[in-house]
């Protein structure tokens, strides 16, 4: 398959190109790196990378940007980081690429462990990992020509401890490699409208 990798060089995205990329070619796309380089929060950026790569069997992103910060300190402006970055660029990367990824092709999507299992100073990742999951299911029913979309909700990563472990306390990592096998799930196998979750 041909597949776009979207945030390829995070850990989400690292685990990701290692569990796919021996069976696949892979075009990776960061806003900074990459094979291509794409705003996700820009969908003119998003058209722009989709008439670069032209046709695709997959698109996989596990990229988005949200605040942390207290609740009561939290201001709309804040709150729209999530909304237009994590929510509205994955949302705007299926509406951008109906036309560019193949019949029976798929998209999937990544929120994350907080819609189920909050954290402290976590609400804005909160509110767009659940409305993520929202919109696969909605979205499932009405997909053209065949095409499928998941969203792949991992817990804290092993190789994320360093940096993000303190925010959360008591939850359970996950490996790279368990990880990786979900996004292989969602693109090498059959099912829509799914939340597949990692913990």
């Amino acid at each position: 398959m041909k597949i776009i990798l979207i945030g390829a060089t995070g850990d989400i995205g690292r685990a990701v190109y290692a569990e796919l990329s021996p069976r696949h070619d892979i075009i990776t796309v960061g806003s900074k790196s990459g094979d291509l380089q794409c705003d996700m929060a820009d969908r003119a950026s998003i058209a722009a990378m989709y008439k670069a790569v032209g046709k695709v069997d997959a698109v996989v992103c596990a990229a988005g940007a949200v605040h942390f910060g207290h609740l009561t300190e939290f201001t709309e402006e804040q709150f729209m980081l999530g909304l237009r970055h994590k929510l509205m660029g994955q949302i705007n990367l299926v509406l951008e690429g109906f036309d560019y990824v193949n019949d029976g092709g798929s998209f999937t999507l990544t929120s994350g462990v907080l819609d189920r299992d909050p954290v402290r100073q976590g609400v804005g990742a909160s509110v767009a990992n659940g409305a993520l999951g929202g919109f696969v299911v909605g979205a499932a029913i009405e997909m053209p020509r065949g095409q499928r979309v998941n969203v792949v909700s991992p817990g804290l990563l092993e190789v994320s401890e360093e940096r993000y472990g303190s925010f959360f306390p008591g939850h359970e990592r996950v490996s790279s490699a368990k990880v990786g096998r979900a996004y292989a799930k969602s693109v090498e196998g059959w099912g829509t409208g799914q939340v597949i979750i990692v913990e």
